[in-house]
């Protein structure tokens, strides 16, 4: 008997018929003899209708009341798979996150988990139930309703396998796996049938929607077994796994692109020690992620400073900068949120030389200028201007994998 945790996206649960689906799925895995924890987000679009409640409500709603709010997507979907399951003849109970004691910090609308009691999920295993988990939610010191971000259902499954060591973590969504890249934008990406912990991590930090980032970080640190697959099929999926020898052999495993992003300069700041530090303490203090920095220094002693925030936290990153412009010496600020970033991803590209320059080169063919630039061992990301987005992930997947080089 294995110890199997399940993720069901808001696709798959998106309506009653499909909850009746899921419930089938789940049903027919207990039939085999597994025990089953069942991970579930809220219903498509849930989550976006109740985030548009509170902003009719008030244009910067509490932190705290927003994840009181949201989390009740969650506790319907728990709620109507249990009953589905209770029908269909298969014992089953739900849970909410402070019912689990999935425990998280304070930081509401992207909380981190810090612990999991799995006692009560165990006790309900140990009586023949499966046992559905609402995704994406937990509790923090003072009892407060917390949620994890966007995506933080796949956190919530991913931390709950490792917590319970359970035998495998399947994360079910409306793609068959993960691929090349964007089908949508490339009509010849390829679906992957393995690809490591470290590509998976790159790809959804840089954009990937198919995992989310700190599920992915939850799995390598716990070596939890993760298979991306489809809710309507029943085709085999992508498994995320340790490196392999012959992985090194694919220069590129994946082109991708990330919308949600935007571009914050100080102009011509005097250029001393501590400067970084003065500009980015207070947007650390303020739990805004940084993601590409540039310094550009003048022969007259000053530099321009250029970073890259989400999207969501552009206005506060940017009041934040103002206020201390001033006092930094700088000459001005400026502003771009049209921009976007796209990234090649590979464990081949840390022992291949060349690959940023044919990354360079493919983009300049075709006319696209490159803002910024950003590189690792197995990526290398650019900025580019957001309406060209498209073209320069079709390019990229041309360039790199069109040829059918990249792995199966």
């Amino acid at each position: 008997m294995s110890l199997i945790v399940q993720k069901y996206g808001g696709t798959s649960v998106g309506d009653v018929a499909r909850i009746h689906n899921v419930a089938a799925r789940v049903a027919a895995c207990r039939a085999r003899g597994d025990d089953l924890v069942v991970v579930v987000s809220a219903m498509a679009g849930e989550t976006n209708r109740l985030l548009g409640l509170a902003a009719e409500m008030c244009s910067d709603a509490d932190e705290r009341e927003k994840d009181v709010l949201v989390a009740t997507g969650e506790q319907v979907t728990v709620a109507l798979l249990a009953i589905a399951l209770k029908a269909a003849g298969c014992p089953a109970v739900s849970f909410l996150g402070h019912q689990v004691r999935i425990a998280t910090d304070s930081a509401f609308g992207k909380a981190r988990i810090t612990s999991i009691d799995d006692s009560r999920i165990g006790a309900a295993l140990a009586a023949g139930k499966v046992v559905v988990v609402a995704g994406f939610q937990g509790v923090d010191a003072d009892d407060n309703i917390t949620t994890l971000g966007r995506g933080g259902s796949d956190t919530s499954a991913v931390a709950l396998a490792a917590a319970m060591h359970a035998d495998g973590c399947e994360i079910y969504t409306d793609v068959e796996g993960v691929f090349t890249s964007d089908p949508r934008l490339c009509p010849n990406a390829r679906k992957l049938d393995r690809i490591s912990y470290d590509e998976m991590l790159e790809l959804a930090s840089l954009g990937a929607k198919v995992l989310q980032i700190r599920s992915v970080e939850f799995a390598k640190r716990y070596g939890v077994p993760l298979h991306v697959r489809s809710t309507f099929t029943d085709t085999e999926g992508t498994r995320v796994v340790e490196e392999e020898a012959s992985m090194e052999d694919v220069l590129v495993s994946g082109v991708t692109y990330d919308r949600d992003e935007a571009k914050i300069t100080l102009v011509r700041v005097p250029d001393q020690p501590g400067l970084a530090a003065r500009v980015f303490g207070p947007i650390a203090d303020a739990n805004i992620s940084v993601d590409m920095i540039i310094q550009n220094a003048s022969a007259d002693g000053t530099t321009d400073l250029t970073f890259t925030v989400p999207k969501a936290d552009f206005r506060r990153a940017l009041g934040l900068v103002e206020a201390h412009a001033r006092d930094l010496g700088a000459t001005g600020v400026r502003t771009d949120a049209d921009v976007a970033k796209v990234s090649i991803v590979g464990l081949g590209m840390r022992s291949h030389a060349g690959v940023a320059a044919k990354m360079f080169r493919a983009l300049a063919d075709v006319g696209i200028n490159i803002q910024m630039i950003s590189t690792s061992e197995i990526k290398t990301s650019v900025v580019v201007d957001a309406k060209y987005v498209e073209l320069a992930v079709r390019v990229l997947h041309d360039a790199f994998l069109g040829g059918g080089e990249g792995r199966g």
